[in-house]
């Protein structure tokens, strides 16, 4: 999906680490890319036929077999052994039946509280458990402040605290959210991973929590209530579970800003001063005295999608892997548009990606396989959480600690050409350096997203390997063109976000201007072919909250990083 259509790009130099050891980047000419291969597999996934790419539907099928079709086409490989995808098991589960969230117990004056809160208006829940009935009852409420747990930033609002049965009520985004640079203990205005809703999620569970409610706040969450009960209602969809899974909670959910202060009041706490006392290290977590409960049925319906893997092997290290990324999948049929149309076609998102595997992959095969093994990867339902990728990273197919990196290409805007491309989460690994090397050769500059606060490193399909470790590029189209400047850039997205995005009429246009998409295709090319020729590893920068889980990986294998 766009993730930088949201403001106008401020620009910034992507620092590298000055005492890191030198990394090995080769050069890389341009590479033969074919525009008409581009045109042609767009045009052909943005049909009607096509039903949106709705993972498990015709859609879908039509998709996958287009690809197979393609990559073979153009002289790759089978990505996961003999077969071309990965089959990729999913659970639906459809929360219902809705009792409210009651929270219990006795005020600081030994009042009797007894507070109740309507689904949806004050709360949404769902539950991650393949369970019928979700029922939490007389669960002790702990405000654990951002619920973060980072040894490697010597900070943690869980210490001392036994977790087990209780329910964790959770801030949005992490501790210096607000400030205005980059400089902090959790890199200042720009969220980590310690800010995303889902680490929360899994913090708390890590931490025996039967339940984790987080207190929305619009400017941190930087999206309104709005949006949190559409997502978190109706039917939720995730990878099953295999074996030695983590733990979970119970249920996991939000209570609008004025529930959690309402809730934090009855326990003789203040919601704004508890907040800033969050952003001390040396917080401490604050037992409330009441209990929450609540109950809920749970539909649950299982069924099987696909990721599809190609692959151009390598010529001397076959067994170290470059990752290319992009997810095939859309939304499928959506609220119809006036004209009645409701096929939500995808044609920017993700249909441009998803021609860009194939267009790379065939002209990477023109010039020769590279040194290490070239990975071709189109994933399925991103649109319903990162999905795809997030099964393939627990399950990969090839091994994460022999898989040196990679780039993530999530729709390519049509705007024409542009003196820059924007780079969401700069400054977290040393792909940096190979990034500006190839920029350097384009003759283009680098733009930071604009909006570093709302995490959008953490919405697409990269993340799903960044979490485990591996290093991944998420590089999105410049607004700085060559004709306008960053005000026409900044029109072509704003008429893209208002009209067209997640919509029915994100669809293939014949008089579409590819000269910016090409541009960026070559960026890509170049850097695969650097890493695909390099002999370096490169890693995180230090003190990223990846960098521990990496060295982990990489200490634990017998080949590889």
């Amino acid at each position: 999906m766009i993730r930088t259509l949201i403001a106008a790009s401020a620009v910034l130099a992507l620092g590298a680490c000055k005492a890191a050891p030198e990394l090995d980047i080769p050069d890389a000419a341009p590479g033969e890319i074919s525009q008409e291969t581009m045109v042609d597999i767009t045009r052909t996934l943005s049909l009607d036929e096509f039903e949106g790419r709705m993972p498990g539907t015709i859609g879908e099928e039509k998709t996958v077999a287009l690809l197979i079709e393609q990559f073979e086409r153009v002289g790759l490989k089978p990505g996961n052994g003999d077969s071309w995808v990965q089959k990729v098991p999913l659970v639906e589960i459809t929360g219902k039946d809705f009792a409210p969230l009651t929270v219990q117990g006795s005020n600081p004056e030994g009042e009797a509280v007894d507070l109740s809160f309507d689904f949806a208006k004050d709360w949404v829940g769902v539950s991650y458990r393949e369970e019928a009935q979700t029922t939490l009852a007389d669960s002790e409420l702990v405000f654990v402040g951002y619920g973060v747990n980072a040894p490697e930033r010597g900070w943690n609002d869980y210490e001392g605290l036994d977790m087990t049965g209780k329910t964790a009520v959770i801030l949005v985004n992490d501790p210096d959210f607000g400030t205005e640079s980059l400089e902090g203990p959790f890199n200042g205005k720009a969220m980590t991973y310690y800010g995303r809703w889902t680490y929360k999620y899994e913090e708390a569970a890590r931490q025996g929590a039967a339940g984790a409610l987080i207190i929305h706040d619009t400017e941190p969450a930087s999206y309104g209530w709005n949006v949190v009960e559409s997502s978190w209602s109706g039917p939720q969809a995730y990878a099953q579970r295999g074996d030695n899974a983590p733990a979970l909670t119970q249920m996991n959910g939000w209570v609008r800003n004025e529930v959690g202060a309402q809730i934090l009041a009855a326990a003789g706490q203040d919601l704004e001063a508890l907040s800033d006392q969050a952003k001390s290290e040396d917080f401490k977590a604050v037992p409330l005295g009441l209990t929450v409960g609540t109950s809920f049925a749970n539909d649950i319906r299982s069924y099987e999608s696909q990721n599809v893997i190609a692959m151009l092997e390598g010529s001397e290290r076959p067994d170290e892997y470059i990752m290319h990324t992009a997810h095939w999948d859309h939304l499928g049929r959506c609220t119809p548009a006036p004209d009645g149309d409701d096929i939500c076609n995808g044609a920017v998102d993700n249909a441009t990606g998803t021609a860009a595997l194939v267009a790379l992959a065939e002209a990477h095969a023109k010039a020769g396989a590279p040194a290490r093994s070239l990975v071709f990867l189109a994933v399925t339902a991103e649109e319903q959480g990162l999905l795809g990728a997030d099964y393939y990273a627990s399950n990969p197919v090839f091994p994460l600690a022999q898989t040196v990196g990679g780039i993530n290409m999530d729709a390519f805007l049509i705007a024409g050409e542009s003196k820059d491309v924007t780079v969401v989460g700069p400054g977290k690994s040393r792909l940096d350096d190979f990034l500006n090397k190839a920029l350097e050769a384009d003759g283009r500059v680098a733009t930071p997203n604009p909006s570093p606060e709302a995490g959008y490193y953490y919405r697409s399909d990269h993340f799903a390997f960044a979490k485990r470790g591996v290093p991944m590029l998420y590089v999105d189209g410049g607004e700085d063109l060559v004709e306008g400047g960053r005000e026409a850039g900044e029109a072509v997205a704003k008429d893209y976000r208002e009209n067209r995005y997640h919509g029915p009429k994100d669809e293939f246009s014949e008089d579409w201007d590819w000269s910016g998409v090409m541009a960026d295709l070559q960026l890509f090319y170049r850097l695969g072919r650097m890493l695909g020729n390099s002999t370096s590893w490169p890693g995180w920068v230090e003190g990223d909250e990846f960098e521990a889980i990496r060295k982990d990986s990489c200490a634990a294998a017998e080949t590889g990083c």
